[in-house]
């Protein structure tokens, strides 16, 4: 397959990347039925981005990418997530560990540019591989049992990683792990091909939504990566603070891949809404004044949810000065991933507030379609029975909402 036209020649056309992307939603939500009733990867999906050049968004201009910020990460994620919700979700994590490996000088510099490049060129997708079946999340704490051993030439990787989201689809993947080095324990990330031999996936993905992410199990038995494919070890207490980028990209992202649910929602009940007429009114359902209110009340919500998402990822890309350019390396002075020159980066605990406003007013945006559309909303064959489903998920995406309102509480009290 040939490589897309360079994102970074985009700048000079008239098509933006959202708009590119919004061009898309029409043919990915008549897939995502397919993908939903199959719980099937959006292998199609994924083609058609790398053909409009989408997926290079969030790598720099000197590996063939856009050099995109969050706020075109949150643009076209937005609009994706109108058509496929499951599509927006895989998108969003490639985006963000795209631009968080470009910007961290603890990985080689060779790396970063060959990850970068593979986005921008080929229809490649990375995510990381992090939760495990006794950990679960590791934003909660704890050690990961999987293990990194060294031999001969780099390490060898076993364990088991659960909800692991598109894994399939997924080029290479960041693995969690811990490793013995020197005497010292120490925890961090592994470049991981997936197509070392090793790896096994297993299919137990059957989920209530965001069916087409297939989060499968992955199992890695004595996976050999070479040496300098251990990007980024560390003492687990110096994991203790975040990674700047990757604790405001993720939340918002994530917000973000859902925030194109209540949308399509809306489209499907003004349809609905003006195209029924009963037969004891004699007039579209629209003329009625509930109606009119509930779709009042659905719009409301989707626009405090496209400003939020808008206004915060404008203020994190003006804050963060240094953008996609080349980092210095890990002893070369920058030694915060992520944390632009000017170290006023927006505080982690906003990006969590805006993913619980975003995600909340999307499930309640559903909800009021559901119960205004009836019985029709729950059969199989409706849009809205997906929809709804989909966004419930929301829920469950670390930053989870207690973590979020926590951590809020105890900033507010000035208790850390």
């Amino acid at each position: 397959m040939g490589a897309p036209e360079s994102l970074h020649a985009t700048r000079r056309q008239r098509a933006t990347p959202s708009e590119r992307a919004a061009a898309l939603v029409p043919e990915f939500a008549r897939r995502a039925v397919i993908n939903d009733r199959d719980n099937r990867l959006p292998l199609e999906n994924i083609a058609d981005l790398h053909a409009a050049g989408l997926l290079g968004l969030t790598v720099p201009a000197s590996a063939g990418g856009f050099g995109g910020g969050l706020a075109d990460a949150v643009a076209v994620v937005s609009a994706v997530s109108r058509g496929d919700a499951s599509t927006a979700l895989l998108l969003s994590l490639h985006y963000q560990w795209q631009a968080a490996i470009a910007r961290s000088p603890r990985w080689p510099a060779h790396l970063r540019h060959a990850i970068g490049h593979e986005a921008a060129t080929e229809p490649a997708l990375i995510n990381a591989l992090r939760v495990e079946p006794e950990l679960g999340t590791p934003v909660r704490g704890g050690l990961p049992a999987t293990r990194a051993r060294r031999v001969e030439g780099g390490w060898r990787i076993s364990g088991r990683k659960v909800y692991s989201s598109g894994a399939a689809l997924l080029r290479h993947a960041v693995v969690w792990a811990a490793a013995e080095v020197d005497g010292a324990l120490l925890t961090g990330y592994f470049l991981l091909p997936m197509s070392a031999a090793g790896i096994t996936l297993v299919p137990t993905w059957d989920h209530l939504g965001m069916r087409a992410t297939v989060s499968d199990d992955v199992i890695l038995d004595e996976v050999f990566v070479p040496a300098d494919h251990a990007v980024d070890l560390r003492p687990p207490e110096a994991w203790a603070a975040p990674d700047a980028l990757i604790a405001s990209w993720n939340p918002v992202l994530i917000a973000a891949a859902y925030a194109g649910i209540p949308e399509a929602a809306r489209d499907w009940l003004v349809g609905w809404l003006n195209g029924r007429t009963p037969s004891n009114l004699g007039a579209p359902l629209s003329s009625l004044y509930r109606f009119q209110t509930v779709v009042g009340e659905i719009e409301g919500l989707i626009a405090v949810n496209r400003r939020l998402l808008a206004h915060f990822a404008l203020e994190f890309d003006a804050a963060d000065q240094d953008g996609l350019d080349e980092p210095a390396e890990a002893d070369g002075g920058r030694p915060d991933p992520g944390l632009g020159r000017s170290g006023k980066l927006l505080p982690p605990t906003d990006a969590g507030l805006v993913k619980h406003a975003v995600t909340g007013n999307a499930i309640r945006a559903l909800e009021l379609a559901v119960e205004a559309a009836g019985n029709p909303a729950l059969m199989r064959a409706n849009p809205l029975e997906r929809l709804h489903r989909d966004v419930l998920c929301s829920r469950i995406h670390s930053p989870q909402n207690d973590m979020i309102l926590t951590q809020a509480g105890r900033l507010a009290l000035g208790l850390c």
